[in-house]
């Protein structure tokens, strides 16, 4: 019988791992970035083409490598940083597998240039798909320039995968934006398609981060300083009060890495408890410094997770560094001792009007009849006075939560396009809201309502009625017409962080279309002239903040197309900061418009928003 197992050759297994650690272009950027920093570089430059998909060349003026270690570097797994298995545990390096040059070089055209400072001339080696090509004598400038060029060439399904250039540009700047946080001492710059992007300055991590976020940042930061036998912390976090609607500002850099961990993220959260609105997020730039010994980065191939040794310790000394920062600098609440609490009012009564008190008589009391059990009489409102006999006959609080909790156990991923419509007698029933006066509108909870009369009940619920109506409004201003926008007596500035500003180019047309009127000024700030008409004033910023947020959320958890993912993203952002409660009219033009959807039984995540009773169904469930 013949053998069928065989060894792939070096540009199959090239390939391979390319696969996993050369995703898209930001993944290659990465990894060249990585390379300079760990060549001690002072001055590293990004230079673009058609978001990397064209060149991706990286220019620094580091360490260098002579004639045999250019060569040798795109062998897998050739590398400098390590040397006997020991070594992972003593990492002080970004990159230690010796994979990445390999696996770039087997999908793409690559050409290094390179030069050692101590000699006269350099190397130029070229590799094209995972073949060398040539090697010769260079008179290279001290450091190295490797080019990267048409990435995945040789690879036409990867390269299908590939988003549009803005999005890949959204990565690769996301990846540059981490790298040139966590050695704010070199100087980087990133150009692309020939127009300069970034040009950060050496200087220290607060400078940074003014640097790529904006000078206004300088005075939104709190220093973060925590040195313990275990870990040491320092870095910044946002001051409440500039809490965000997304997570685009919260960074963590163990020994100078990007990671990311929910655990950690949890501890600064739980610190900022009571500080900021449920609905945001604190921004956060911390630094944790650590013995390798007591970490494990090789876990994933993108190297953002790690394990840690003492992860309980390190949660708990990074929560109370928080808010230690955060008491220091008189950021959370004091208590004053000397001031009465009784006479203290809270923030939400502060702005209303004072009632005058009123006596309330009851005319028919007679104290000298001892049976007399009349109390107080209490006043109601008059428009649900007619209804209040009729309500008493209803289902109770219980059955309303029973079949609230039924219905919202339905799959998110259930088709609406299929969803069973009720039967004919409800279908009959709920073709009465335009055609009869008689309905009573009730909000029995703060998400749930009731329109009730003498053919039956209609329960539906609030939120989820709403974000349908708002879903199905925009998503036909896409197909349709652009919707009515709202011109802003005086435009707000508004300093986006450098990806969400990158999100807004890439979705400006789409976001014209459903009201928002927007143009760039500066390098991450954008103008907003107009937003969509019904906005309410003062909500402009957090609406669009919540809008890229929930967009973001959307790609990674659905395959959307662009119009579908915006429209349910809008009508999100709108759902959460709709009002409490609603007037009887409010409610009846809100189940009028919902019977106007083209599905006003199922809300946008699938679930049921609409159930109606015959007064039969409502008689026989009494019994």
């Amino acid at each position: 019988m013949a053998d069928i197992i065989r060894l792939l050759s070096d540009t199959v297994a090239n390939q391979i791992a390319a696969g996993e650690v050369i995703q898209r272009p930001a993944s290659a950027v990465k990894e060249l970035l990585e390379n300079a920093v760990d060549a001690g570089a002072t001055r590293i430059q990004l230079i673009l083409l058609d978001a990397g998909k064209t060149l991706i060349q990286v220019i620094d003026d580091g360490n260098g490598m002579s004639e045999t270690d250019a060569r040798l570097c795109f062998e897998r797994h050739a590398t400098s940083k390590i040397r006997k298995i020991d070594d992972l545990f003593t990492l002080h390096t970004m990159g230690f597998r010796g994979e990445a040059l390999a696996s770039i070089a087997s999908v793409a055209q690559v050409d290094l240039k390179t030069r050692k400072p101590e000699m006269e001339v350099g190397s130029r080696v070229r590799i094209e798909g995972g073949s060398f090509v040539s090697q010769e004598v260079h008179a290279s400038a001290a450091g190295t320039s490797l080019s990267v060029k048409n990435l995945f060439y040789n690879v036409p399904a990867r390269r299908n995968f590939l988003k549009s250039n803005p999005v890949e540009t959204r990565h690769i700047q996301e990846e540059f934006i981490r790298i040139s946080l966590s050695n704010p001492h070199i100087h980087f710059s990133m150009h692309h398609n020939e127009a300069q992007v970034f040009d950060l300055r050496a200087g220290n991590f607060r400078q940074r981060i003014a640097a790529l976020f904006g000078s206004s940042y300088n005075e939104r930061l709190v220093p973060v300083e925590e040195d313990t036998s275990i870990v040491k912390v320092e870095g910044y976090i946002g001051k409440p009060e500039f809490s965000r609607k997304n997570r685009g500002e919260q960074y963590f850099f163990v020994n100078n890495r990007f990671i990311k961990d929910n655990y950690l993220h949890h501890a600064v959260s739980s610190a900022f408890d009571a500080l900021i609105p449920k609905d945001a997020y604190p921004s956060y730039w911390l630094k944790l410094k650590i013995d390798p010994s007591m970490i494990d980065v090789n876990i994933h191939p993108t190297k953002t997770e790690i394990k840690f040794q003492h992860d309980k310790d390190v949660y708990a000394i990074l929560k109370a560094a928080v808010k230690r920062a955060l008491g220091r600098y008189s950021v959370a609440p004091s208590l004053d001792f000397e001031n009465e609490p009784a006479f203290d009012l809270p923030l939400s009564k502060m702005n209303e009007v004072p009632v005058q008190p009123r006596i309330r008589i009851n005319p028919h009391y007679n104290p000298f009849r001892l049976n007399d059990t009349a109390s107080v009489r209490t006043e109601t409102f008059p428009e649900q006075q007619p209804f209040q006999k009729f309500r008493q006959s209803l289902p109770g609080e219980t059955e309303i939560k029973t079949w609230l909790e039924v219905n919202r156990s339905a799959p998110e991923q259930h088709r609406l396009e299929h969803a069973p419509a009720p039967d004919n007698p409800v279908l009959d029933l709920l073709n009465q809201f335009e055609n009869l006066d008689d309905f009573r509108f009730v909000q029995v909870a703060p998400k749930t309502a009731i329109a009730a009369f003498s053919r039956g009940v209609v329960l539906y619920d609030l939120p989820g009625a709403r974000e349908r109506i708002l879903y199905e409004k925009y998503l036909h201003a896409f197909s349709r017409q652009q919707l009515t926008t709202q011109q802003q007596l005086f435009p707000p500035q508004i300093n986006l962080h450098p990806t969400d500003f990158l999100l807004v180019r890439e979705l400006s047309e789409e976001l014209r279309k459903i009201g928002f009127d927007l143009s760039e000024f500066g390098q991450t700030t954008i103008v907003m002239h107009g937003v969509p008409a019904g906005l309410e004033p003062g909500s402009e910023e957090s609406t669009l903040q919540e809008l890229l947020e929930q967009f973001r959320n959307n790609k990674e958890r659905m395959e959307l197309t662009m119009h579908d993912n915006l429209a349910r993203s809008m009508a999100r952002s709108l759902v959460l900061k709709a009002p409490a409660s609603y007037s009887s009219r409010e409610l009846r033009q809100l189940a009028i418009d919902l019977l106007h959807c083209d599905q006003p039984f199922y809300g946008v995540n699938g679930k049921c928003i609409l159930k109606a009773f015959t007064s039969e169904q409502v008689s026989e469930m009494m019994k």
